[in-house]
């Protein structure tokens, strides 16, 4: 039995690969991300960078042989801060979508299923996050806690969750009144049981897909809050690189160098998480496949 749920899995897995690569905007996506992985784990180790190495070149100094993207106000070679970027800006995108996805999967699936009280509470609450501005709050919060990445992650986390909990809640009463799940409860088993064997697996799917969207957001919400001066100073980011270049001037004196190549590098890296979500939302829905 255990062999043949195997093969069916492997099954659904390679035909989960072969609708994926069939898709151009997903592959599109994939391979843009994985490019920003390899330079974010692998480019340190090639091209180094210490962001307390200042006046190693000259000051806004244009693209040379030995800075290939010039060099910021205080001398810094900007293609290492560039590379150094990449890794933040990944790692808090997965971890803080990582806390939001869980928080919101957490409160629909017990919304959704127990319904009552729980669900009036548990929606109340959840509408209530909604309608505060959310950039305001995250400000707020980075503003008290304390600007370190860890801090960052965990309030990009915890003001993030709300759509994921409306989305899984809506699907987990979809799943609630099937046959599967009322057998389930005649053969003696409890809700948690039914939550975490019946309907995640169920949800899973919808879950997935909006992971991706959910990171995306997050990279966005970080690199806001780096521009505005409240990233972790100790560590490099694209948003604290558009930040040194607004407060020094750099688009009225011409220096493209310091502010093009880390806006182009948000715009491809949300976009390929956005390719991704979409791709994932079009082969895991069959009417979207279909259509």
């Amino acid at each position: 039995m255990s062999r043949n749920r195997f093969d069916v899995k492997l099954r659904n897995f390679r035909g989960f690969l072969r609708l994926f690569f069939s898709n151009t905007i997903g592959l599109i996506g994939f391979i843009m991300l994985a490019f920003f992985i390899i330079a974010a784990f692998l480019g340190p180790i090639v091209y180094p960078y210490d962001i307390t190495d200042v006046a190693k070149g000259d000051i806004l100094a244009q693209p040379s042989r030995e800075f290939p993207l010039g060099t910021d106000q205080l001398g810094r070679d900007l293609l290492g801060a560039l590379i150094s970027g990449a890794k933040i800006s990944l790692m808090v995108g997965f971890m803080g979508a990582s806390i939001s996805v869980s928080i919101g999967t957490i409160v629909g699936l017990s919304a959704g299923y127990i319904g009552g009280k729980v669900d009036s509470i548990l929606m109340r609450l959840t509408d209530g996050m909604m309608v505060l501005p959310v950039l305001p709050l995250v400000m707020v919060l980075a503003a008290l806690l304390g600007t370190s990445i860890s801090n960052i992650i965990l309030v990009i986390g915890l003001t993030g969750w709300t759509g994921t909990a409306r989305l899984v809640r809506s699907q987990t009463l979809s799943f609630k009144e099937r046959q599967f799940i009322e057998r389930a409860r005649c053969m003696g088993a409890n809700n948690t049981y039914i939550m975490i064997k019946h309907i995640l697996p169920n949800v899973f799917p919808v879950i997935f897909a909006n992971t991706i969207l959910v990171t995306s957001s997050a990279i966005l919400r970080e690199t806001t809050l780096s521009f505005l001066g409240l990233g972790d100073p100790l560590s490099v980011s694209w948003g604290q690189t558009l930040n040194g270049a607004f407060n020094n001037g750099a688009v009225s004196i011409g220096a493209w160098w310091y502010y093009a190549p880390p806006g182009v590098c948000i715009i491809l890296l949300v976009l390929s998480f956005t390719f991704l979500g979409y791709s994932f939302d079009e082969i895991l829905n069959p009417k979207l496949r279909e259509r």
